[in-house]
């Protein structure tokens, strides 16, 4: 589906690059929780899947195809929601009539689905909505643009409690075995139980790269201290910890805790994912 080859970024010829021989690959059919601390660059790969930014050196194929040619069919099948934006002076349902035709796969009936999750009205004004009211409003267009590829940057900033349960509930629905969705994002708790697959990066590096049920059956996350613990956080309840599974069950996963794993023992949590 999406394949990054031997990427090199930076946004400065000086200074050092912010990725370099970077490679990963995403599958169809996925929902991929992209993970890191401020600054890992997030955002930037994010911008790089969708084309918006040129590498160095390396390349992005979507499909086999270099997502930088901007190909009338690539952009057709790819849909971004940065973190902030701005949208026009209109109704939603008149910004969806003007954009609606760039994506040939738009279904006006799943945006009715995805407008009534979030009880929204396309009648609105986008002007005078709220943020959280416009970040709804546009998700819900790229949910229904039906794009295989689906780029989510913070989304759940600037929704309010309600509105993030009804978040997972559409994106939970928008699903398909074609399509791939990435969110982008620093709040794991607010998507941790929509996530197929967990990729932690710290700029040129990926300190983690598997899926949810992999995860669950190689670590174990719970308050026993044992010695070979990866990771250990003080509570106020007591200590909680991460580490390998021996059990040979599938354990529910702490995405908070694995994130501080995966950032304080990189070593150790590629050497347990790469062994058989």
């Amino acid at each position: 589906m999406i394949e990054i080859k031997n990427l090199q970024f930076g946004y400065s010829r000086k200074g050092a690059p912010l990725f370099s021989d970077f490679s990963l690959s995403l599958s169809a059919g996925q929902v991929v929780g992209l993970l890191g601390k401020n600054g890992a660059g997030k955002s930037t790969l994010i911008y790089l899947m969708a084309g918006l930014l040129t590498p160095d050196a390396g390349q992005v194929t979507m499909h086999g195809v270099d997502v930088r040619r901007r190909l009338p069919s690539t952009l057709a099948d790819v849909f971004v929601v940065p973190e902030e934006f701005e949208l026009p002076s209109m109704s939603l349902n008149r910004y969806v009539a003007v954009n609606a035709p760039f994506y040939p796969r738009f279904s006006m009936e799943a945006l009715k689905s995805y407008l009534d999750i979030f009880e929204m009205d396309g009648a609105m004004p986008l002007k005078s909505m709220s943020m959280g009211q416009r970040k709804k409003s546009f998700i819900c267009f790229a949910l229904a643009s039906g794009t295989s590829l689906l780029l989510l940057d913070e989304p759940t900033n600037g929704l309010d409690i309600p509105s993030k349960s009804q978040f997972r509930k559409a994106i939970a629905q928008s699903m398909t075995d074609e399509r791939t969705i990435v969110v982008s994002t620093h709040q794991v708790r607010d998507i941790d139980t929509l996530l197929d697959h967990v990729v932690i990066v710290d700029r040129s590096q990926v300190l983690l790269d598997a899926g949810v049920r992999e995860i669950g059956q190689r670590l174990t996350f719970g308050s026993e201290v044992v010695p070979d613990a990866l990771y250990v956080q003080s509570t106020p309840l007591g200590p909680v910890t991460v580490s390998p599974n021996l059990s040979g069950l599938e354990t529910p996963i702490d995405m908070e805790l694995l994130f501080n794993a995966a950032l304080t023992q990189p070593a150790r949590m590629k050497e347990l994912f790469t062994r058989k």
